[in-house]
C-alpha cells in the first residue's frame, strides 16, 4: 500500500489533496497587512512552500512516541545520512536538540566548554544549568565565529575532586551567519578526541555553512559525536530539528527528549515538511547568500550606516547606526512594510527563501529615505 493511501481509512487521497488546495489557497492568500511585509528579522519566520503543504496533505503518519510513524522514521533516516551519521531523532526545535544533547553527553555536576557568544550557552535560556545542572564553561568567540582551539584546551579541567569534570566540547556553524571550513572542524574534533571528551556541533544553519564553503554537509560534521541540523531556519519548514549521532546514543537521547516532553504523536505531517526542505530547498540557499551580499553591498553605500568589513556572512547581514537616528529606524522600516530586527546599535537583517530581488531594492530605498529624512 502506498504511503499516500495509508494515511486515512476515511478519507481517499483526492478528499486530501482537494482538502489541501483549499487550504493552501486560503492560507497564501494576502488576508492582512502582514501578508505583504518583507520580513528581515530571521529565517525562521518563511512560510511553507507549495510542496511542503502537498507533503503534509499525503503524508503517512503513525505514532511517534511509540516508533512507528513512518515519515519522522524516513526523515530521521534521510537527515542521519547526509550528515554521516548512524540514526537521527526529530525534535520540536533547535533549543530543545541541543538541550537533549547535551543532557545525554554529560550528568550533573558535570562541564562542557562552549564559545561564550554561542546559541546554547547565550540564547536557550541556560536551560542547561538551570534544568540539567550541567556546567557551561566559556570561552570568547572570535571575529570569524570559531573559538581558540588553544583557548578550549587550556580550558580542559584536571581529573581533580574539587572541580567539574569536562565532558564535552560544543562548536557552532554557522554563528552569526559566519561559516567554519573543514579543516577547522577537523581540529575541533581532533581536540577533543585527544582529550578523551565527546563533541557536539549546534549546527542550526549547517546547510548554509556547506553551501558558502562549496562542500558536503559530511565534509563540516565528520569527527562530531553529535550534531543538530534546524529544519525550521533557511530550509524553510515550519517546524523542528533533528539530532543525530550513533544508534546507541540517540536511544538514550530518547529517554531525555521524553523527559523534556518532547514526544510527538502523528509528527509526520510535520516531519513531510523536513522531507521537502532537505531534499528540494538546500541548493536555494545560494539565491539568498548572494541577495544577502548585494544587500550589504548596497547598504555599505548610505553614509550614515556602518557594515562588517566582509559585508555578509552567508544569509545575514549586520548593520550600526549612530545614536540619535537609530531609535527611529525600526518605526520607519515597519511603516514601509519592512520587518527588521537586532539589539540597536547593531541591526541585523536575515535574507530567507521568502525575500526576491525586488524586496532588496525595496529595503536599500527605505533605509536611505530614513537618512535623507529621519523621523
Amino acid at each position: 500500500m502506498s504511503m499516500a493511501a495509508r494515511f486515512s481509512d476515511n478519507h481517499s487521497i483526492d478528499q486530501r489533496l482537494a482538502a489541501y488546495h483549499n487550504l493552501h489557497w486560503r492560507i497564501r492568500q494576502p488576508q492582512s497587512k502582514d501578508r505583504m511585509m518583507i520580513d528581515l528579522r530571521s529565517d525562521t519566520v518563511t512560510k511553507p512552500s507549495p510542496r511542503m503543504y502537498e507533503a503534509m496533505a499525503t503524508a503517512e503518519v503513525g505514532d511517534d512516541v511509540y516508533g512507528d510513524d513512518p515519515t519522522i522514521i524516513e526523515l530521521e533516516e534521510t537527515v542521519a545520512d547526509m550528515l554521516g551519521f548512524e540514526a537521527g531523532m526529530y525534535v520540536t526545535s533547535g533549543t530543545q536538540s541541543n538541550f537533549t544533547a547535551v543532557l545525554t553527553h554529560c550528568g550533573r555536576g558535570e562541564e562542557y566548554i562552549i564559545g561564550e557568544g554561542y546559541h546554547i550557552y547565550k540564547a536557550e535560556a541556560v536551560g542547561t544549568a538551570a534544568l540539567g545542572g550541567i556546567i557551561p564553561q566559556t570561552v570568547p568567540v572570535l571575529d570569524d565565529g570559531s573559538v581558540d582551539l588553544a583557548v578550549v584546551e587550556s580550558r580542559i579541567k584536571s581529573d581533580d575532586m574539587h572541580f567539574p569534570r569536562t565532558k564535552l566540547i560544543c562548536f557552532e556553524n554557522t554563528h552569526n551567519g559566519k561559516s567554519l571550513p573543514p579543516e577547522y572542524m577537523a581540529e575541533a574534533t581532533g581536540l577533543a578526541k585527544k582529550h578523551g571528551l565527546a563533541s557536539h556541533l549546534d549546527g542550526a544553519r549547517l546547510m548554509n555553512a556547506a553551501v558558502a564553503n562549496q562542500c558536503s554537509p559530511k565534509d563540516l560534521t565528520r569527527g562530531f559525536d553529535t550534531v543538530s541540523l534546524c529544519l525550521s531556519k533557511g530550509l524553510g519548514a515550519p517546524v523542528g530539528s533533528v539530532l543525530v549521532g550513533t544508534a546507541d546514543f540517540i536511544k538514550e537521547a530518547r529517554r531525555a527528549r521524553k523527559m523534556l516532553g518532547g514526544g510527538m504523536r502523528q509528527a509526520g505531517i510535520l516531519a513531510a515538511c523536513g522531507l521537502v526542505a532537505v531534499r528540494e530547498q538546500v541548493d536555494s540557499l545560494a539565491e539568498d547568500h548572494k541577495l544577502a551580499a548585494r544587500l550589504a553591498s548596497e547598504l555599505a553605500q548610505i553614509p550614515e550606516i556602518t557594515t562588517e568589513p566582509q559585508g555578509a556572512n552567508t544569509n545575514m547581514v549586520f548593520i550600526q547606526v549612530d545614536g540619535a537616528q537609530r531609535d527611529g529606524l525600526q518605526a520607519h522600516m515597519l511603516s514601509k512594510g519592512i520587518k527588521i530586527g537586532g539589539r540597536p546599535p547593531t541591526f541585523r537583517l536575515v535574507v530567507h527563501r521568502d525575500i526576491k530581488e525586488a524586496d532588496i531594492a525595496t529595503t536599500v530605498g527605505a533605509m536611505a529615505e530614513y537618512f535623507r529624512d529621519p523621523a
